[in-house]
């Protein structure tokens, strides 16, 4: 066979070129694109009354005993008849009754098993590590924009995610402390944050109606509208005393305040009850809320991926109303330092207030050029772990991670069936 003419060659090599950088951009688009999960299913199996709660657990702000990464490598893992009792359920009503539903796992063995990072470092101390990195989020533009405007205050003290028009994702330790629920869970409320409206008489400002005009069902939405902080209510207090008070008002009217909404019914995963998860019970701190009545606020929708260390940044990113900033949204990232199968290890700066905000991440949609950000996981807060099973705590962030079995649970709680969410 004689020599390749350089005319036939020269082409050869480029699609050759163009075939491997091709093949390297797909690569590192897989990088940045939200993994296709075939979800398993969570169904109802039988749902039973119980007594009422006696909603005298008082909060906690530092959660102990939470069995780390070494720690839970040396536990067996679950039975399936394990999982079904972790992810029965039970809900709370807003007239104080309960009920235990009991669920079954369908479709467990086609997801795909999830890796344990077996590795571990070393630990700083407390909440804050080093310089503190949070961002405050105090203008309104921003404040009431997506992504922060899903980011929710409860009643008790936390924070918490829009997840659906009507739903808020949040830590369990918010609403019940393993034993009972807390006080004040029985009239739960949640927090949307809005901008003050103007004091003026007329419609002259943009969309204005005109005075003593309104659209229909505005007064219902008013009477929804429960009672902003007790910041707000101090406000109000001596009203026209004088043109200080006038020009402090006006000043404080450009903040973000809160519109309130009763919580119709909590639901809380069994395996967050001491003595269900046998040292796991801190892998199911999250609870979901419906609101009796829908927020005209976007949600954010729920993802899952299976190493957040794997991604190109490793980034996670979550916001909410630490004590230490009262009246403010705290916006904050960082990197994760160590995952496991259930939790998130990392040194987010965060305080007491933040724990049940929503942790996401942005990545690209299957298929296409838009970046869409995504729940991975719930913010627990500071906690005490046991990282060998030796008994000896250290402190961490912790984030429980949103897993497909869980996704399928909070995807049953939302939409009634987890048929809908299949895949994700």
């Amino acid at each position: 066979m004689g020599p390749i003419p350089l005319c036939v060659l020269f082409p050869v090599t480029v699609l050759a070129v163009v075939v491997v950088v091709a093949a390297e951009v797909n690569t590192l688009d897989d990088e940045y694109t939200w993994p296709q999960w075939k979800v398993p299913l969570v169904r109802k199996r039988r749902t039973l009354p119980l007594s009422s709660p006696n909603f005298s657990a008082q909060p906690q702000t530092e959660l102990s005993g939470t069995c780390g990464i070494e720690c839970q490598r040396r536990l067996p893992s679950p039975s399936l008849d394990d999982l079904e009792e972790f992810l029965s359920y039970e809900t709370v009503y807003e007239n104080g009754t309960r009920t235990y539903t009991s669920v079954s796992v369908q479709g467990l063995n086609e997801v795909t098993a999830w890796s344990r990072n077996n590795s571990s470092s070393s630990r700083h101390k407390r909440e804050v590590y080093g310089t503190d990195t949070r961002f405050t989020i105090s203008d309104k533009q921003f404040s009431t924009k997506y992504p922060f405007s899903t980011t929710v205050k409860i009643s008790t003290g936390c924070s918490g995610v829009l997840v659906s028009p009507k739903h808020v994702l949040t830590a369990a330790h918010c609403v019940h402390d393993g034993k009972d629920y807390l006080d004040g869970a029985q009239k739960l409320r949640v927090g949307i944050l809005k901008e003050k409206s103007r004091r003026g008489k007329g419609g002259k400002g943009r969309g204005g109606r005109g005075k003593g005009k309104r659209r229909k069902g505005e007064k219902a939405k008013e009477e929804d509208e429960e009672k902003e902080e007790d910041e707000g209510k101090d406000d109000r207090k001596g009203k026209g005393k004088g043109r200080k008070n006038r020009n402090r008002r006006s000043a404080e009217s450009e903040k973000p305040s809160f519109r309130w909404t009763r919580v119709k019914k909590t639901q809380v995963p069994k395996g967050w009850f001491k003595g269900v998860g046998d040292g796991l019970a801190a892998d199911y701190d999250y609870a979901v809320l419906e609101l009796k009545k829908a927020p005209k606020v976007k949600h954010m929708d729920l993802g899952f991926i299976p190493s957040v260390k794997k991604l190109p940044a490793g980034r996670i990113h979550f916001s909410g109303f630490d004590d230490d900033r009262p009246g403010n949204l705290v916006y904050r990232f960082c990197s994760v330092s160590e995952e496991s199968k259930d939790l998130l290890y990392q040194y987010c700066d965060a305080k007491p207030g933040s724990s049940g905000s929503g942790v996401y991440i942005r990545l690209k949609e299957p298929g296409k050029k838009k970046w869409k950000r995504k729940i991975i996981g719930v913010f627990s807060g500071h906690q005490w772990v046991d990282v060998n099973g030796n008994g000896m705590q250290e402190d961490y962030n912790v984030a429980v991670r949103i897993t497909p079995l869980k996704y399928a649970q909070i995807c049953n709680w939302v939409h009634g069936d987890s048929s809908e969410c299949q895949v994700a």
